[in-house]
C-alpha cells in the first residue's frame, strides 16, 4: 500500500493514522497538480492511497473511514451501533465539510476573486479567518470535557482534526487560544510518533 503526500497536508494525517493501525505501507512525497502527479489523481490533489487493487482511493474523510474500517482490531473507528456511527460520520462531515474547507481561501485566495492586485489578495485572507474562527470555536465546544474528537476514544478522527488545526498558527488566532483544543492538541503534541512523522513529512 502506497500514500502520496506532501508536508503540512490533510494526507499527513493519513499517514498518522496508517501508523497507529499498525498497517504496512510507504509513503511518497509529490508535488501538488504537477503532470506526473495528475497521473495518479487527476485532480494533483492529496491524499491519494494505492491499495494495489487497480483504483487509486482519494479524498481524504474517505481515506481515513476505510482506514478505521480496514483495520478493526486497532479500534480507529466508530463505535458498533447506528447512532454512534452517525456521530462519527457527523464530525467526519464537519471536519472534511465545513473546517477543511475554511482554510482554502487563506491558502489559496487567488481561487476567490478575480482581482490579482495583492490588496485584495489580502483581504481575501483576512475574510477567511472569521470563517475559520467559527469552525475552530465549534471544534473547540466539541472537545469540551472529551480527550478526543469523538467520545472519548482515539480514532482517525483525531489525525485529520490535529493536522487541520496546525494550520491555525498562520491565522491571528492560534489552537493555543481554544481551551479544549490546546488540551487535545497537546496531547497530539506530546505523542512521539505523531511527531516523528511530522518530521519525516518535511525531509
Amino acid at each position: 500500500m502506497k500514500l502520496y503526500y506532501a508536508p503540512g497536508t490533510c494526507a499527513v494525517a493519513v499517514w498518522i493514522a496508517l501508523d497507529w493501525a499498525g498497517a504496512d505501507f510507504e509513503v511518497e512525497r509529490v508535488v501538488l497538480g504537477s503532470d506526473e502527479y495528475k497521473k495518479i489523481n487527476p485532480l494533483g490533489a492529496v491524499p491519494a492511497l494505492d491499495t494495489g487493487d487497480g483504483k487509486i482511493k482519494t479524498q481524504a474523510g474517505a481515506i481515513l473511514s476505510y482506514v478505521a474500517d480496514k483495520y478493526p482490531e486497532a479500534d480507529l473507528g466508530a463505535y458498533d451501533n447506528i447512532e454512534d456511527e452517525f456521530l462519527f460520520n457527523e464530525i467526519t462531515a464537519f471536519i472534511s465539510g465545513d473546517y477543511h474547507p475554511a482554510f482554502w481561501p487563506m491558502f489559496g485566495p487567488q481561487k476567490y476573486t478575480t482581482s490579482t492586485d495583492e490588496k485584495d489578495l489580502e483581504k481575501v485572507k483576512e475574510a477567511s479567518f472569521k470563517s475559520i474562527d467559527k469552525v475552530a470555536s465549534r471544534l473547540d465546544q466539541m472537545l469540551d470535557g472529551r480527550e478526543h474528537v469523538y467520545k472519548n476514544k482515539r480514532t482517525v478522527l483525531d489525525a485529520y482534526a490535529y493536522i487541520l488545526s496546525r494550520w491555525l498558527k498562520n491565522t491571528p488566532k492560534s489552537w493555543k487560544e481554544y481551551p479544549n483544543l490546546n488540551k487535545f492538541m497537546q496531547t497530539l503534541e506530546n505523542d512521539e510518533n505523531v511527531q516523528n512523522i511530522i518530521k519525516k513529512s518535511v525531509e
